[in-house]
């Protein structure tokens, strides 16, 4: 497996796999996600950490997950825990780690730096491993720009959105209770240049509720969603897929702009309507959804 993170890549789904879940781990190339997450946190109860550990480090040095991403949910540093977990899974080429429950940018800064001291202990290049981090409290949603800008490793925000509706003392409902946080943890992602990851919608059996989430965040500007199911991974890659008329006219725009470059005028319309840069910059974001999108999939 490629040790590396690749910062920018298309992020449509990120899946959880129970660390203590042998038979998850092994067939989680072929759910489709497009994120493969190795949970040692919450999903794991505590008798079983050490051996969630073992299993998510044997799998990393072990099996091939192909192309996609290799992300581990470790435990918060303040437990112990997490240190172990950092120690397991960097030696054994993790590419990014998802830090819980960050609170501020210290934390991110406090796990950054066990990281690269165990990477230096093990001849791997410091830099070589991602972070991303978890915002799933009041505090750490109003310290998110401060925790996207903390470190030049961080690939992303995620929102954790039941630790953050009980931090609040309410409940999940039709998403009103989600706005605020998504709405800061999306600008402050865009602020940083990294990507803005949705929280899991943990009924897998209401595909309507699901589908209505999943547009939500995609009007918002989400990259993608966690998910806890692999049912759920088909139907947001869907409906997070240019519709063919949004494809049709960002290709439309790109031929437009050729056209005026190639009669070297610094101007060019569409439809009798002047292009302006805006307008240019989503229909290439469309457009590379579109071709990132076929490319995954002619791979699976």
């Amino acid at each position: 497996m490629e040790r590396r993170y690749v910062k920018d890549r298309l992020r449509r789904s990120m899946m959880f796999v129970p660390g203590n879940n042998p038979g998850m781990i092994v067939d989680a190339r072929i759910y489709g996600a497009d994120s493969i997450m190795f949970d040692l946190e919450d999903s794991v109860a505590y008798t079983e950490k050490d051996t969630a550990r073992f299993l998510v480090h044997n799998a990393l040095k072990t099996l091939d997950f192909g192309k996609k991403e290799i992300v581990v949910r470790i435990n918060d540093l303040s437990s112990g825990l997490g240190i172990r977990d950092l120690e397991a899974i960097i030696p054994a080429g993790v590419h990014v780690v998802r830090l819980p429950k960050t609170d501020s940018a210290q934390d991110v800064v406090d796990c950054e730096r066990e990281i690269a001291r165990i990477e230096a202990a093990h001849g791997i290049p410091v830099g070589a491993t991602g972070m991303m981090a978890a915002i799933e409290t009041a505090n750490g949603v109003l310290d998110a720009r401060a925790i996207a800008h903390a470190s030049s490793r961080l690939i992303g925000l995620a929102l954790g959105a039941e630790d953050y509706v009980t931090d609040l003392k309410t409940t999940r409902s039709d998403g009103t209770e989600l706005l605020f946080a998504r709405s800061m943890i999306l600008n402050a992602a865009r602020s940083a240049g990294i990507a803005a990851l949705d929280t899991v919608y943990s009924d897998v059996n209401n595909e309507e509720g699901f589908l209505a989430e999943v547009e939500l965040i995609r009007k918002l500007g989400f990259d993608g969603k966690s998910v806890i199911n692999p049912r759920q991974i088909g139907m947001l890659h869907k409906a997070l897929r240019p519709s063919e008329r949004d494809l049709k006219k960002a290709y439309a725009v790109m031929e437009a702009i050729a056209e005026a470059n190639a009669r070297g005028s610094g101007v060019a319309s569409l439809n009798g309507k002047m292009i302006d840069k805006p307008v240019v910059i989503r229909a290439q974001r469309l457009i590379e959804l579109f071709e990132a999108d076929n490319t995954v999939e002619e791979e699976e």
